[in-house]
């Protein structure tokens, strides 16, 4: 097993390891004065590993009260996390329980969210189940909900009190959801680590799912620890994501987060060749490796359909936007563009 700490406003350490869930309750029962859990999962993966992780918590002495929501963004709502906030109270759980978030990046948030606001605050453990979450989002205390279509805008800053990343459960994780963990973790190699990318170009991700987990959590806690509340460097960490984010929600949510995130990258990375930022190589080296795991690389929205969303992002402030443009693979910078020159900056990345 490997662990990787993490010192923020809360210290937390990441388990990576295959076959770990069954630790959940023994590390769960270690906090103190815990009696009881809530256990947050969706439809698709409570059946898998509910009962699994139920099972490990009750070994342990606690009290297991299930909360299984609709699978799929749209459960990231104001509806399913008043509904969580009606049952953790309507189950007596006090400020010394725990919630544990079991499944991918939705679950991951809505739980924490409702973590960082039950009784003003309480511990939860992460335990993610999909690539996407165990390489970023169950890290770092980002917690939030969707407000009709657009993502992410309300939210807190809620460090998790453990990280549980078992890669055994990866095996049941669809074709589709594990290409999305993989444009996250292509970012990581993009923002910071040349190496990195080099080696997820040439060895396929599944063949090393405890390195590439590692690594990418590394990663994080160097940005987090030294930017916890996303006021810096921090901001990285969002690359491809303002655009991404737009298409996402124009979508419905039909195109899943790394789909978009993958959109994203190679929309911006496009702007910054465009602009003498970066070296047209690195964008051919991005594209092969998008397409070696099946990701998409254009948007399929005008920019007159972008703009919508992308000028309530939260990331606008004083009229302009914070963007994220690559150098090279392995170096980017934080930048800004207005808001009145956002189309213009759009059609450099072939959004029209």
């Amino acid at each position: 097993m490997r662990t990787v700490h993490i010192d923020a406003s809360a210290s937390y350490d990441i388990l990576i390891g295959k076959g770990i869930l069954s630790l959940l309750g023994e590390k769960a029962a270690a906090f103190s004065k815990v009696r009881a859990v809530t256990l947050v999962s969706d439809d698709n993966v409570y059946p898998l590993y509910g009962e699994a992780a139920a099972e490990s918590l009750q070994q342990a002495g606690l009290a297991v009260h299930p909360f299984v929501f609709p699978h799929g963004e749209q459960s990231k709502s104001l509806t399913t996390y008043g509904r969580l906030l009606e049952f953790m109270d309507s189950c007596h759980m006090t400020r010394s329980d725990l919630i544990v978030a079991l499944g991918g990046g939705v679950t991951g948030d809505l739980a924490g969210f409702a973590a960082a606001t039950f009784q003003r605050g309480i511990r939860y453990i992460q335990v993610p189940t999909s690539l996407l979450a165990m390489v970023d989002s169950s890290v770092g205390g980002k917690t939030a909900i969707d407000l009709s279509g657009s993502k992410n805008q309300v939210g807190a800053f809620w460090q998790p009190a453990l990280v549980l990343c078992d890669t055994a459960v990866l095996a049941t994780l669809p074709e589709e959801e594990y290409r999305c963990g993989c444009a996250e973790i292509i970012k990581y190699g993009v923002l910071g680590n040349r190496q990195f990318f080099d080696s997820v170009s040439r060895i396929p991700i599944k063949e090393q799912y405890e390195e590439v987990i590692e690594t990418c959590v590394t990663m994080k806690r160097q940005v987090v620890e030294a930017d916890e509340f996303d006021r810096g460097e921090r901001m990285k960490l969002n690359l491809g994501h303002t655009i991404g984010h737009a298409a996402e929600g124009l979508s419905g949510f039909q195109i899943l987060h790394g789909q978009a995130v993958a959109m994203g990258m190679a929309a911006v990375m496009r702007i910054a060749v465009a602009q003498g930022v970066c070296d047209p190589g690195a964008l051919q080296e991005l594209l092969q490796v998008l397409q070696k795991y099946g990701l998409p690389a254009e948007i399929p929205y005008t920019a007159d359909q972008m703009l919508q969303l992308m000028l309530t992002d939260k990331k606008m402030a004083a009229g302009s936007l914070n963007v994220i443009l690559p150098e090279a693979i392995g170096s980017c910078r934080i930048g800004s563009v207005a808001a009145e020159d956002l189309k213009d900056w759009l059609a450099l990345g072939g959004i029209l």
